[in-house]
């Protein structure tokens, strides 16, 4: 999903081969994740094994139940912030604020970054008359929170999810990485790759792109283009209508997981599959070579696979071979039922959630506080009754 929110600002190793197959390079782990020599935050150290995610300190399942926690995708982009953060009123607000997500019940944290606050290209991270902000700044930020969850047992996933809009204070999304997505996985997954901690979601939300009046498709994103890249992508992000003149090259998947591999770093990548992350109906076939994959799927109720029958067919088969994580849960009506019933079939079937949005965005009905004290809203409610019922799980 995708924030469109502004706020004023207050002022105050393992050894790796690499295949050649249909054109596409893929890395293969050849041995099981053991030890990243990091210190032991208490956080769980994923790693998968088969189908399921598993904590390699113990060999115990790990299901990741949590939330995303947004900003750090826009905020630098429209020039109040880095994140959220920057609101947050305490000694030490990255502390504060894992603490309160802790306290819901929560082992894992989806953080979504901005490709370009990153990198420092198209002008990102943008400073204001109070503040210059800098790439080295805006990693900095990213750091403290990471730390700051991983010391309160959170695992962290790092997100791939928006670029800032060329010539404008804005942020959009890509329908899939560019050359430039490379290196910002070059150089997230060096940074991280010491962290057993953390994992990495490759792309946020992969999608097809139809014309300015809505009538066809100008890209259609095929499973051989998710994976290998190659295709062509309008330049212009989701906000912004497109006639498709001015494409790029799309770098698929197993060019991602080849960029993260290549810097080091072992730990689990979730993919998310076509449609906004909710069709994963092809995944398996065309997933690259690697054994420390994770299945990605976005669930909300306006979207396709949005019912038991596609849950079970798609998702519940997929779940048999690798892991299944709802990296995204949310409705645009959370009382219509929507979440809770998902909720009971990923408790079957050991699927993993990860509720939208840890926010306090008055007119979105998924934002999950009221607050920046993280008071719950009526969704947040039965997001924090989730998560608690499974603490000790």
């Amino acid at each position: 999903m995708r924030q469109l929110w502004r706020r004023a600002r207050w002022v105050v190793l393992g050894v790796v081969v690499v295949l050649v197959a249909g054109g596409a390079l893929y890395t293969q782990l050849r041995e099981p994740i053991a030890s990243f020599g990091s210190p032991d935050t208490g956080a769980p150290h994923p790693v998968v094994d088969g189908n399921r995610i598993v904590d390699s300190r113990s060999g115990r399942e790990f299901v990741p139940r949590g939330v995303n926690w947004s900003s750090f995708e826009y905020a630098c982009a429209q020039g109040w912030g880095y994140s959220a953060l920057d609101n947050v009123i305490a000694a030490d607000p990255y502390a504060t604020e894992a603490k309160m997500i802790a306290k819901w019940g929560a082992n894992t944290v989806r953080l979504p970054l901005n490709q370009d606050c990153w990198l420092g290209t198209r002008g990102a991270p943008v400073s204001d008359q109070y503040e210059e902000r800098t790439v080295d700044g805006y990693r900095a930020e990213v750091q403290k929170f990471v730390t700051a969850l991983n010391d309160e047992g959170l695992v962290v996933i790092l997100d791939l999810h928006s670029r800032k809009r060329i010539g404008q204070p804005e942020f959009g999304n890509l329908a899939m990485p560019d050359s430039e997505s490379i290196a910002f996985w070059k150089s997230v997954a060096q940074e991280y790759a010491g962290n057993p901690s953390v994992m990495f979601d490759a792309f946020n939300e992969p999608y097809s792109r139809y014309n300015a009046s809505g009538t066809h498709y100008l890209f259609d994103l095929t499973w051989a283009c998710w994976r290998d890249g190659g295709c062509q992508a309008p330049t212009e992000d989701d906000h912004t209508a497109t006639l498709g003149r001015v494409t790029y090259p799309v770098q698929g998947m197993a060019a991602v997981v080849t960029a993260i591999r290549g810097a080091g770093a072992e730990q689990p990548v979730l993919l998310g599959g076509l449609d906004y992350a909710n069709d994963l109906s092809h995944w398996l076939e065309f997933a690259p070579d690697d054994d420390q994959l994770v299945a990605a799927v976005h669930s909300y109720d306006f979207k396709a696979c949005s019912d038991e029958t596609c849950w079970n067919d798609v998702l519940g088969t997929l779940a048999d071979s690798v892991p299944v994580v709802t990296s995204e849960l949310g409705a645009q009506h959370p009382g219509s039922g929507y979440v809770e019933s998902y909720l009971d079939w990923a408790d079957e079937h050991g699927i993993g959630v990860l509720f939208w949005v840890w926010a306090d965005h008055p007119s979105d009905p998924m934002a999950l506080v009221t607050d920046e004290r993280g008071h719950p809203t009526a969704y947040g409610l039965v997001a924090r009754k989730w998560l608690t019922g499974h603490a000790d799980g």
